[in-house]
Formats: structure tokens, C-alpha cells, sequence
């Protein structure tokens, strides 16, 4: 009776921890920390200085934006230095103006000609660029087109110093036209409205006129 008292008291006892049957390991649960991360800012990414789409040739309007209505043998009017410019291609603007007519490569005075645009929508044009090229004054022949950011002054008006190293293919032409159009684009570089392309309204001069020597 002894003996199966004890042997029953054995079977009701309860192992410790420290004594699990042999190859198996108390099972512990991790504890998950988390960890307090800083959110990512989004840095808003601005269109770069270059910009890709082509100028539209005098009369004709970008894809998405209605043409305004051209009269049969109405003049289209150039920018007239020195004094706001309306014309019937002035999409996006409400003048422009040059400070001269004509400008020389060197030498001579003027050396460049300032460009001044203003906006019709200041609260969406981000970005004024200006298109040039050159045009033969003899063949027609033109040069491709040159792209130059503009600089705002605030209050709607852009402004823009041109000089004739700024323009590609200098060296192919001789006392050319400088052929130009004005683009506004909003802030993702959409382009929202442009000018016509003026054809023959500045002119470029390679050298200074000759200085006749005194005769005896």
C-alpha cells in the first residue's frame, strides 16, 4: 500500500520549468516596440529651366487651346519698341515691349535689346520663356529655335536682356532678322497662352557701319 501511495503522489507532481523533458525549449513570446518614425516630407518638384515644346508659327495655336479668328488681309501688327503692343496674336499678354529695333554683335551700341511681357493671368503663369532664331534677310532661310527663361519682376511683368551669343547658329547668318515669340506656362510647365512669332520687327547688324575717311 506503501508503495502505490507514493508511486500515485509521483504522477500528480508537477515538473518546474527548469526540468522539461530533455530537447525542448520554453517557448518565450517577443515583445513588438515600435518605433516612432518621422513622416516623409513631399518636396513639391518644379519644372526645370528647359523647356521642350516648339514655337507655333504666325496664326496657328497649340492643340488644346481654341485660335482666335484672323480677318482676311488684316496686318498683323509687329511690337513696336519702346510702346505697348496690341495684336490679334497676343494670347496670354497684355504687351510687350523692346527697347530697340535693331542691336549690333559688337562694336556698336546697342548690343542687346530688353524684352518686357506682361501677363493677362498672374495667378497662373509661373514661367515666360523666350523662343528666337535667326532669319536670312536674303533667302528666308531661318536657324532652329533658341529657348530663354525670362525673369519676373513681380506684378504680372517679365523682362529678359538678349544678346546675340544667346541665340544658335550665329555664325551661319549675316545681318539677319531675329524672329521671336513669347510662351507663359503655369507651374507644372503647361503652356497656357503665346504670342505670334514676330518675323521682321528686329534686326541684327554683324559690324558697325563704315566711318568714311576725311579726304584732302
Amino acid at each position: 500500500m506503501l508503495l502505490v501511495s507514493l508511486t500515485m503522489g509521483a504522477c500528480s507532481l508537477t515538473l518546474p520549468l527548469s526540468l522539461s523533458p530533455l530537447g525542448t525549449t520554453p517557448t518565450r513570446t517577443a515583445t513588438l516596440e515600435l518605433t516612432n518614425t518621422a513622416t516623409p516630407s513631399v518636396t513639391p518638384t518644379l519644372p526645370t529651366a528647359t523647356f521642350t515644346f516648339t514655337p507655333t508659327l504666325i496664326g496657328a495655336k497649340s492643340p488644346t487651346r481654341t485660335a482666335l479668328p484672323v480677318k482676311a488681309g488684316t496686318p498683323v501688327r509687329t511690337a513696336t519698341p519702346g510702346t505697348p503692343t496690341a495684336s490679334l496674336e497676343m494670347d496670354g499678354f497684355t504687351a510687350i515691349r523692346l527697347s530697340t529695333s535693331a542691336f549690333y554683335v559688337r562694336g556698336c551700341e546697342p548690343t542687346a535689346v530688353d524684352f518686357t511681357a506682361q501677363v493677362d493671368d498672374t495667378g497662373a503663369v509661373k514661367f515666360v520663356v523666350l523662343f528666337t532664331r535667326f532669319k536670312s534677310a536674303t533667302t528666308g532661310a531661318t536657324s532652329t529655335w533658341t529657348s530663354l527663361e525670362t525673369t519676373s519682376t513681380g506684378g504680372g511683368t517679365y523682362t529678359h536682356r538678349l544678346t546675340a551669343a544667346e541665340i544658335l547658329g550665329l555664325e551661319s547668318f549675316d545681318d539677319p532678322w531675329v524672329q521671336y515669340q513669347l510662351v507663359t506656362a503655369d507651374k507644372n510647365g503647361a503652356v497656357l497662352g503665346r504670342t505670334q512669332v514676330f518675323d521682321a520687327g528686329l534686326r541684327l547688324w554683324m559690324r558697325c557701319p563704315s566711318t568714311p575717311s576725311a579726304t584732302p
